[in-house]
């Protein structure tokens, strides 16, 4: 069976090819006909860079997808062919499902549910971890897809949120999300702005969503006394400067900052209704496709681009270049036919 991937063939070369389409499958496999794959931008450019240690080139890259169950192996009972499933498969166009897998809701359209599923997913970490509640002050530092998704969702939890970028593009994005303040950090002083939203009292809770090390520092600035920095984006490249500054943050009772890490996979996949962990990435995923169809959560204003694969190594070159434009980025296998 003949199918098309997505290849990272070496540092910054992205290929669309042929790929074989998973001819034989395991008792537990579930072979998926591709409807549409989401880009991460963050976790894919640090692939293509070639710097990321754990994805090694060549790597076929991909992160989160949708599509129709084509077949599935002798031991699968929860799934048949026809089902429409989400999963954390690659960007290819026959592909075995990995990872999480829930039926997607009748009525949600499944561009958005890769979105709200995936992207999603990986925003919700940092509401979960938070101490943030109702009625309390939060800033994201940082609001591309992930950070945008955790400002909307902290924002249903009834926190009021400060949303802040060097881009308006981004920012005027976040206000149709329904975000009550942004800051456009080029052209402000986000503390002071901060300091002047907040009474003077800062954020109970303070979300670092680009991944920048240095902006660590800058994010505990913006915490009130005994509020939490939330390391919702991984960390990549080195940490420059004195650190003294963030350390003072975090020991010194003029602040002391509680610094949390919000990676995903610190919850476990699947619930399990009669245990003792209430989160897990399912319950998250539901909920998240619940928002979705609801119009609790906006989704389509994240989605700037939707392009069949073949034009993959243009959407990368313009990662790289940092195109503004290209926020939002699926992948729509059905338009190869």
């Amino acid at each position: 069976m003949q199918a098309k991937t997505i290849v990272f063939s070496a540092p910054w070369q992205v290929d669309f090819t042929d790929c074989q389409g998973a001819e034989v499958l395991g008792p537990q496999d579930i072979l998926v006909d591709t409807e549409y794959t989401v880009v991460s931008a963050g976790t894919e450019m640090a692939i293509l860079s070639g710097k990321e240690p754990w994805a090694a080139l060549p790597f076929v890259p991909g992160y989160g997808s949708v599509g129709i169950v084509r077949a599935v192996g002798q031991a699968v009972e929860k799934w048949k062919p026809g089902d429409r499933i989400f999963s954390y498969s690659p960007h290819q166009s026959v592909a075995k499902a990995r990872g999480l897998i829930l039926p997607v809701p009748g009525g949600l359209d499944p561009a958005l549910a890769v979105v709200a599923g995936r992207m999603g997913q990986v925003a919700f970490t940092a509401v979960r971890v938070s101490g943030a509640e109702l009625g309390d002050m939060v800033a994201i530092n940082g609001l591309g897809l992930v950070g945008n998704l955790a400002a909307q969702l902290l924002t249903l939890a009834g926190c009021t949120v400060i949303g802040i970028d060097v881009l308006e593009s981004r920012l005027e994005i976040a206000r149709r999300c329904g975000i009550a303040h942004t800051v456009h950090a080029r052209e402000a002083d986000a503390a002071a702005r901060v300091r002047e939203l907040t009474g003077g009292a800062m954020c109970a809770a303070v979300v670092e969503a680009t991944g920048i090390p240095a902006m660590v520092e800058t994010a505990a600035s913006l915490a009130g006394k005994a509020g939490e920095v939330i390391l919702l984006g991984s960390p990549r490249g080195e940490f420059t400067g004195n650190a003294m500054n963030l350390l003072n943050a975090v020991h010194l009772w003029g602040n002391c900052v509680t610094l949390k890490g919000a990676h995903e996979w610190r919850y476990p996949m699947y619930h399990d209704p009669g245990g003792f962990i209430k989160h897990s990435l399912e319950r998250n995923v539901r909920l998240l496709f619940g928002y979705a169809a609801e119009g609790r959560l906006h989704v389509r204003e994240l989605i700037s681009h939707i392009v069949p694969p073949s034009e993959a190594g243009e959407v990368y070159h313009r990662l790289r270049e940092r195109d503004e434009r290209y926020y939002g980025v699926v992948f729509d296998w059905a338009s190869l036919g």
